[in-house]
């Protein structure tokens, strides 16, 4: 065989012939970037999220450095720093936190941070700028400024009361505003930075020792960037080896406290994708590849049935069937470098259109529109994988076919099935129908292509329909209204008496009228503790601690008469109303409501489904539980037994014990589950609960946690408003949360899914509109000469357009009995999965969508053809008929 130089000719052959279908090529680079735009969209949303939960992550971690080592003298502050691996690092000593009005709903922080840590805190002034040593002056973000009723303007003075590390010392003091930023709502703390020579001067003005108590105020704080995000632990580890410390045992002298940056963790999509949402993305992929595949197989198929005769005519003069394969993917290559960037370009703006959108509902994740190259990248591939292995099909055919079958060709000859021979009376209807069984393959794609967004329009809308409001606010909140101190609803904050809840505020609620029912939950304000056995408490705190961190917790702790552990307890007192609210997975809560009885309920959790998590407590019904009530511990040296008092030392390593106690014992009437918004809102002890009067006598305290209600029929909106202003003007000391809030949260979420659901459905129904009319034009112009040899022997151009009609409605019909079969089929075998991606989702059967869309579509099938015919018919039968023969 003689090798012959002809690539140059084929890619010249190749280009002539695009140059001669013109419409194919338009409607196959609209095809290529549709499909990219479906790609590039949900890259740039996917991504985007990301991106938006790493930036939130890094705020709520406090700053992007990749760790830091905590609470460091001078010293080791010095040592530390210089360490190899450490590519750059940033000071930070905090001092204290205002916790009074107007601060405490808010996280205010105190201290210096030199620019490198103020940069990485995110604390950079946008006016201004940070403090100059030597001066009074300091930097903040504006809500503390709009909290202090302060205007940002650089000079003005304001006047702080704050505690100093723990609080047990307080000062007040005033500085001169030398720059300000804008307050971020996704950073949990706000900041005030002043000058490091005026944290001293503080320190020596208050008496308060760097070190006192284990807060680490006036303690060196150094934040590190490492040379990878890729094992900031193990660097870690390394630079406290390397100066001989170790972060594993707080006892020993040579304990430094470490925290990596979990922000750099957490956001990695790929590492916390659990298979459900990894299956929803590839479904999500092979959708588009397929509905990307379905149109731009069917424009080639299409186009190569059409010049079947062309390629018969290359193999007469000696095109081999390769060298046809590759003129295709040739003009396939070069459709996509038009189609491909267009759509590039229109999917970043639409999914930058989007994922704002997406992101607002998501709670705390910052809004971004991500730009990573990723985006454009993967979704290019993408989409030149779905053209390649859409034209491979029509490539083979076109390589196989031989000359005399080219010549013979016409739509539907390749059929080997015997026609029938039938006596019926020919008609439009009839015609049209044998018509779409001639190309049964063009038949089906189109149809499934179409049927397709009818599909997709009927799973969102079942899936939007299907989330339960009733399943979600029953999890959320399970009363109209709960009130208790702002700080309750705070994240990180823990119960105390200063914290509790006075009578006057629930009268001054209870005086509005309104109030059907309601109850206190009364919080716990002393020490308790329970005996448990060594393996219940390593089983449920394994996750926590290390093994060697176990065993010096386990050989520090008390035990009781029965060697049982001595653990912390924590414990609800409620009122009948409350006790109302609790799920009783066992047992008989009856007894819990006789006053001061000696029954208790032990507290179980639920995983997000409702289910009950058997192995998270110890206690069975009709188990004795015998809770201590601590009125006074003592403090001694682990090492040498040296008892320090009833106060702990400041810096020597110490334990507890039980001085002064009294031990009451209970029955187990039932375990239950406390609904979230009547908790705590943290945990690490097991929980138990007593009746309201109970836990007053036996705990010694009666401090008011919160106080649920309901509102009588139609009385919720103006309890809503009074309570809105009541906490924000009158005593905004108090907070809540109602129904109200959570339906917003509701409807936010539904919206979200509904708008990508909708924006999914368009565009995958526009390629199906676009595969509908390529498919009624080509069937046209093909068959041109066919239409005029029909009229020449007596059709009618109304007989013909009716026949047409008859098939566009065949096409629609067709994909609304296919979409309906599915969404019959697909939806109830779908709907256990759903119910367990969303524990709020309960399956309803709908088919309004395909209703709706019924007579869209119906109109579509009669409406293209009739267009499309019209152009076509303004040639004479004539000249057609010499057209097709020249």
């Amino acid at each position: 065989m003689i090798r012959v130089s002809n690539k140059a000719c084929v890619r010249h052959l190749g280009r002539q012939s695009m140059k001669a279908a013109k419409t194919r090529n338009c409607i196959a680079v609209l095809a290529i970037a549709l499909t990219t735009v479906l790609f590039t969209s949900l890259f740039t949303i996917a991504l985007s999220i990301n991106d938006g939960f790493q930036q939130s992550n890094f705020r709520q971690a406090g700053g992007y450095n990749h760790a830091t080592f905590k609470s460091l003298t001078q010293e080791q502050f010095g040592e530390i720093k210089e360490d190899p691996l450490i590519k750059e690092w940033g000071l930070r000593r905090f001092i204290g936190m205002p916790t009074e009005a107007p601060f405490h709903k808010s996280h205010v922080e105190i201290g210096y941070s030199d620019p490198t840590q103020a940069k990485w805190m995110f604390c950079q002034p946008q006016e201004g700028r940070l403090p100059q040593e030597g001066t009074n002056e300091a930097a903040t973000d504006t809500r503390v400024l709009e909290l202090l009723g302060v205007e940002p303007v650089l000079g003005a003075e304001f006047t702080l009361t704050f505690g100093i590390g723990a609080g047990a010392v307080e000062t007040t003091q005033t500085f001169t505003l030398c720059g300000w930023w804008e307050y971020d709502e996704a950073i949990p703390a706000d900041h005030v930075l002043i000058p490091e020579s005026r944290l001293e001067s503080i320190l020596a003005e208050t008496g308060y020792v760097p070190g006192q108590d284990a807060s680490g105020a006036g303690l060196w704080g150094l934040d590190v960037m490492l040379d990878s995000s890729l094992h900031i632990e193990q660097d870690v580890q390394t630079i406290l080896a390397n100066h001989g410390y170790q972060d594993q045992n707080r006892q020993e002298d040579n304990y430094v406290n470490t925290g990596v940056n979990w922000g750099y963790t957490g956001a990695k999509m790929a590492e916390n994708m659990d298979p459900a949402t990894l299956a929803a993305l590839a479904a999500v992929l092979l959708l588009i590849v397929f509905t990307g595949y379905l149109i731009i197989y069917n424009v080639f198929q299409i186009s190569v049935t059409n010049d079947i005769r062309f390629y018969g005519l290359l193999k007469t003069i000696g095109t081999t069937g390769r060298q046809i394969k590759a003129l295709l993917r040739q003009q396939a290559l070069l459709l996509s470098c038009i189609g491909i960037p267009i759509g590039l370009v229109l999917g970043w703006m639409v999914g930058g259109l989007l994922a704002p959108m997406v992101i607002q509902r998501l709670d705390g994740v910052v809004s971004t529109v991500s730009v990573h190259p990723l985006i454009f990248v993967g979704s290019a591939l993408f989409a030149l994988f779905t053209v390649l292995l859409s034209c491979a099909k029509p490539g083979r055919l076109a390589a196989k076919v031989s000359p005399i079958e080219a010549v013979r060709y016409t739509e539907g000859s390749q059929s080997k099935k015997k026609a029938k021979r039938g006596s019926g009376r020919v008609s439009p209807f009839s015609m049209a129908r044998a018509n779409l069984g001639r190309s049964k393959g063009k038949t089906v794609v189109t149809v499934l292509s179409l049927s397709l967004a009818v599909v997709l329009t009927t799973i969102t809308a079942t899936f939007v329909g299907g989330f339960d409001m009733d399943k979600y606010l029953s999890k959320s909140i399970c009363t109209d209204f709960v009130l208790a101190d702002a700080g309750h609803f705070q994240v990180g904050a823990t119960f105390h008496a200063g914290m509790a809840l006075p009578q006057e505020v629930i009268d001054q609620v209870t005086s509005q009228g309104g109030v059907a029912e309601g109850g206190k939950v009364y919080g716990m304000t002393t020490a308790v503790q329970e005996g448990v056995t060594e393996d219940w408490f390593r089983s449920a705190n394994q996750q926590w601690y290390t093994e060697e961190q176990m065993e010096s917790l386990i050989t520090g702790m008390e035990r009781d008469a029965g060697n049982h552990l001595l653990d912390r307890a924590q414990l609800y007192g409620m009122e009948g109303f409350a006790l109302d609210q609790l799920d009783v997975m066992e047992g008989d809560l009856s007894k819990l409501y006789e006053p001061g009885g000696r029954y208790i309920a032990a507290v179980y959790n639920k995983d997000d489904y409702g289910k009950w998590r058997p192995d998270s407590h110890w206690a069975k019904v009709g188990d004795q539980v015998t809770l201590r009530y601590v009125s006074e511990f003592e403090y001694y040296s682990p090492t040498t037994g040296e008892v320090f008092g009833s106060e702990p030392p400041e810096k020597e390593a110490y334990l507890s014990r039980a001085v002064e106690y009294q031990e009451v014992t209970y029955e187990v009437a039932a375990l239950v589950a406390v609904p979230s918004c009547l908790g705590y809102g943290y945990y690490g002890a097991d929980e138990f609960v007593l009746n309201d009067v109970t836990f007053c006598q036996d705990t010694q305290s009666d401090s008011v946690m919160l106080y649920a209600f309901n509102t009588q029929e139609g009385g919720a909106t103006a309890m809503e408003d009074f309570l809105a202003d009541y906490t924000e003007n009158q005593n905004p000391q108090y907070d809540y949360v109602s129904k109200v809030t959570y339906q917003a949260e509701f409807e936010s979420f539904r919206a979200m899914f509904l708008m990508l659901g909708g924006a999914l459905s368009f565009i995958v129904g526009l390629v199906g509109v676009l595969n509908f009319f390529n498919a009624i034009l080509t069937g046209i112009l093909t068959r041109k000469r066919e239409f005029a040899v029909l009229q020449s022997i007596g059709m009618t151009g109304r007989q013909l357009k009716i026949m047409l009609v008859w098939e566009g409605l065949f096409y629609a019909l067709g994909s609304i009995l296919i979409a309906l079969v599915l969404a019959l089929v697909l939806g109830p075998l779908s709907a256990p999965t759903l119910e367990n991606l969303f524990w709020f989702f309960t399956y309803h059967l709908t088919v309004t969508p395909v209703l709706i869309l019924l007579p869209i579509f119906l109109l579509l099938g009669g409406l293209v053809p009739l267009a499309v015919y019209r152009s076509v018919a303004r040639v004479s039968v004539v000249e057609r008929l010499r057209e097709a023969e020249g």
